[in-house]
């Protein structure tokens, strides 16, 4: 199962993603999530994850081609365009710019569900209400479930992380505001407790 720590903010908390076994952490950039960091903070904790964790530039509201530069100005290992803003000609044009694109979206707006719709690598299905916690309706996945690398997230926590995964089965899961202590803050204990029931939680599935 692969597992994404989303809207890191310190190097503590990648140096305790990584040790929990976390496969990849999201940076954000955004002007309107809690989670936003400005682009010199981003640098620098991109700087610090370690080579064997992929590291993923989340944008919101920058436009497709300058979140592109900054990914690979950056060296990031992938960047996540998130939201219904970015149209299949964003994705074009940040695909020019650096190739590794992740796309990520809500059933609520009937998207294209096919990995690689838009030329991006991996497909990640969200709530409508992205970064809040809140929970959605996997039923909704009878109908319209992605087949390859896909990552399910939206109200995730380390309680009911390993439901959420025998249910919708998943390629891996994102995490964020269910592992907080606060808006923003990450609580390590809960990051530890996620990527454990996770791993443990797609080790059972696989089998």
């Amino acid at each position: 199962m692969f597992v994404k720590v989303c809207g890191l903010a310190t190097t503590a908390d990648i140096d305790v993603a990584a040790a929990a076994g976390a496969d990849a952490i999201g940076l954000v950039i955004s002007g309107t999530s809690v989670r936003g960091l400005a682009r010199d903070q981003v640098a620098r904790l991109a700087a610090h994850v370690p080579s064997e964790v992929l590291s993923v530039l989340v944008v919101n509201d920058t436009p497709a081609a300058e979140a592109a530069g900054i990914a690979r100005e950056l060296g990031f290992g992938a960047l996540q365009l998130h939201g219904t803003a970015y149209g299949e000609r964003d994705f074009a044009e940040a695909f020019d710019v650096f190739p590794r694109l992740w796309r990520a979206t809500s059933l609520k707006d009937r998207p294209d569900t096919r990995i690689g719709a838009y030329r991006e690598d991996v497909l990640l299905l969200d709530s409508s209400d992205a970064g809040s916690g809140t929970r959605w309706d996997l039923s909704l996945l009878d109908t319209a479930r992605p087949e390859g690398t896909w990552l399910l997230a939206g109200g995730l926590t380390p309680d009911n992380v390993a439901e959420a995964i025998g249910q919708a089965l998943p390629w891996g899961v994102d995490v964020s505001s269910g592992v907080e202590s606060a808006p923003g803050v990450k609580d390590h204990d809960l990051i530890r407790a996620f990527v454990v029931a996770a791993k443990t939680a797609g080790a059972r599935d696989a089998r």
